[in-house]
């Protein structure tokens, strides 16, 4: 059976290398496994090392910490409105957030302005 804390730290694995952009491959070659591993990492199935999170953070750029972060919240189930409890962990989400940031910046302003006025009529 798999350790809650497994699956959160593979959960923020997955959700750090869509958000870069990364396959499971690239990562796996950055970090020297094979991506087989990464997969079992991101589902829990496997418990990642100390000096394996420290090489899979230098890969994604992010501290430690990050992988543990919101890991005392999981589990309430809850959820404000129609959005999910772990957005994060929503694929379609981390894709929105991505095409969000590749859209140049005064551009990026307006979408968000039009954002926030449709979501306060809906």
């Amino acid at each position: 059976m798999t350790h809650p804390v497994d699956v959160h730290v593979g959960k923020k694995i997955r959700q750090r290398r869509w958000l870069t952009g990364m396959t499971q491959q690239q990562l796996a070659e950055q970090v020297g496994i094979k991506f087989q591993q990464i997969q079992k990492y991101e589902t829990g199935a496997n418990r990642v090392s100390a000096s394996r999170l420290w090489d899979i953070s230098d890969a994604l750029d992010v501290p430690v910490s990050f992988f543990f972060e919101g890991l005392e919240s999981d589990g309430d189930g809850a959820s404000s409105g129609s959005v999910p409890a772990d957005i994060m962990a929503d694929k379609e989400a981390l894709d929105l957030i991505r095409s969000y940031y590749a859209i140049p910046e005064n551009q990026r302003r307006r979408l968000f302005e039009l954002a926030r006025v449709l979501s306060d009529v809906a």
